[in-house]
């Protein structure tokens, strides 16, 4: 008897139960590939255009009539003198966000959590969620009011305690911890969201049995809450980790001016700058293909870590 006539019989039988499924429930995978093919187009076919970073492209002949130019412009990128300043900028405000800002939502969620008032709790949600749809236009604006040296409420308030005014948006020592507040500020409300899902998942007879035993709030938040939530705080940290270089330029380049582009200065307001204003597209390809290729390999290595110590990872 032909011992591959059972596994190829049941490939078949699986094969149906799967379209049966599709075709009975079709609403859920349309659904489905509304996003998927959004994806699609706008992340995985633009990848074709990675290749103008090994060539010497021209808009004229396009993509593929470009000259190669192999690795010259990554070459052009490591060797120049502003290199290791981009990386440094990009690294340091990068781990400063994740190190200060991914605990914060985590603290706000529990704290959440264990308020017992609706009112209250409601009340701090939507406090914290709505900042989260300011414009970052509108986030900068309110950074210059604020921490304006001569009519900013913050200078004012240190003025009523004794303390010179500071210029924080006019020093580059300032930069990154102005960017780093207010991006916790604007947010850890949002963010609080999937670690309040993670918390609600818990089985409640958990608390109640360690309230029987007589452990205190804060046991039970350390030895129940954080447990529960720990999944969903792995994975957010290696989101975010894979994120690591890919801080983003927008509020970068808002807050950027003369005096603080020392600190100011990263690789994604690099790419803008040289790239679409000046049109060295091949050059800041390369530039922004290492910074890829950085996140990608820190995604590798963090998910494999999270892995091997927690057993939850992303694959």
């Amino acid at each position: 008897m032909n011992t591959t006539i059972i596994p190829q019989a049941l490939q078949t039988t699986q094969r149906r139960r799967l379209w049966k499924r599709i075709v009975t429930k079709y609403e859920f995978y349309i659904m489905l590939a509304i996003p998927l093919i959004w994806y699609i187009i706008f992340k995985y076919v633009p990848m074709y255009g990675i290749q103008i970073a090994f060539k010497d492209f021209s808009a004229t002949r396009g993509i593929m009539a470009s000259p190669w130019a192999g690795f010259r412009h990554f070459e052009r990128f490591f060797e120049s003198s502003y290199f290791w300043e981009l990386l440094w900028n990009t690294l340091s405000l990068s781990l400063y966000s994740l190190l200060v800002g991914f605990p914060v939502p985590i603290l706000l969620a529990l704290l959440i959590y264990e308020i017992n008032g609706k009112r209250m709790k409601k009340w701090l949600q939507n406090v914290t969620y709505i900042p989260h749809f300011l414009s970052l236009v509108v986030i900068v604006g309110m950074l210059n009011v604020f921490l304006d040296p001569d009519t900013g409420k913050v200078n004012q308030l240190l003025s009523l305690l004794g303390v010179d005014p500071v210029p924080f948006m006019r020093k580059a020592e300032w930069f990154q911890t102005v960017f780093v507040s207010s991006d916790i500020w604007q947010h850890m409300g949002w963010s609080s969201i999937i670690y309040l899902a993670a918390l609600t998942a818990i089985d409640p007879t958990q608390y109640e049995a360690a309230k029987m035993d007589g452990a205190s709030r804060f046991q039970r938040l350390l030895h129940i809450s954080l447990p529960g939530m720990l999944p969903t705080i792995v994975i957010m940290f290696i989101l975010q980790v894979g994120h690591l270089m890919d801080i983003g330029f927008e509020k970068v380049l808002l807050m950027q001016n003369p005096v603080n582009a020392s600190k100011g200065e990263i690789l994604a307001t690099f790419v803008y700058k040289n790239g679409i204003q000046q049109g060295q597209f091949s050059y800041t390809a390369a530039a922004g293909l290492f910074n890829s290729v950085i996140d990608f390999i820190l995604l590798i290595l963090v998910n494999s870590w999270a892995r091997k110590k927690t057993d939850s990872s992303l694959w």
